[in-house]
């Protein structure tokens, strides 16, 4: 069993690898569904928060499987909504890089908030997410298309961290959840100053 979860984990993070091939540039050439579906793809700030949510949804069981999500979906869409309305998030990409920083330490620490504290806190990020798709959807695009698009690739992502979450819990070892969480932080605060 432990075998076939690194095989499955393997196939996860080449398929991840191949899908930032389709990174930002190029959006022009795709169609409006397309460069939603690559956009959280292909910055890897983005893609470590998307598997956050699910790793840390994954550590919590319970409603928060599919509400801590949820909530950062809907949420997301809402500051798509806010740019394309021509309003302006301040702090955008510092606030990314702090959903990445945050919910990496709080799946390395195996924090257990309070539900509503957990749906707050995944849609206090989301927002910023969400602003940073809508301002950088391609001029030509269809924002429903578009929309679309990112909406389908995060809920991906949140499925994979919370497939790869009940993976290592059950299969290998909390332990490992915990790694993967200390690693996504790092990753973050290296970021954050690269």
């Amino acid at each position: 069993m432990v075998s076939l979860m690194y095989k499955g984990m393997t196939a996860a993070a080449l398929l991840l690898v191949s899908s930032m091939t389709f990174a930002h540039p190029g959006h022009e050439h795709t169609s409006s569904f397309m460069s939603g579906l690559s956009h959280p793809l292909g910055g890897l700030d983005h893609l470590l928060a998307m598997l956050a949510i699910g790793l840390w949804a994954s550590s919590m069981k319970g409603r928060a499987l599919w509400a801590v999500p949820t909530a950062f979906v809907l949420t997301m869409l809402a500051g798509g909504g806010l740019a394309l309305a021509g309003l302006n998030l301040p702090f955008v990409e510092q606030g990314i890089l702090l959903s990445v920083i945050v919910l990496g330490t709080l799946v390395f620490a195996a924090k257990r908030l309070p539900f509503i504290a957990c749906v707050a806190v995944a849609g206090s990020f989301a927002l910023f997410h969400g602003a940073a798709h809508g301002v950088e959807m391609p001029i030509d695009a269809n924002s429903a298309h578009y929309a679309l698009g990112f909406v389908v690739a995060t809920a991906g992502l949140h499925a994979l961290g919370l497939g790869l979450g009940q993976l290592m819990t059950r299969f290998a070892s909390p332990m490992m959840l915990r790694v993967s969480g200390s690693m996504i932080a790092a990753t973050g605060l290296l970021l954050s100053v690269a």
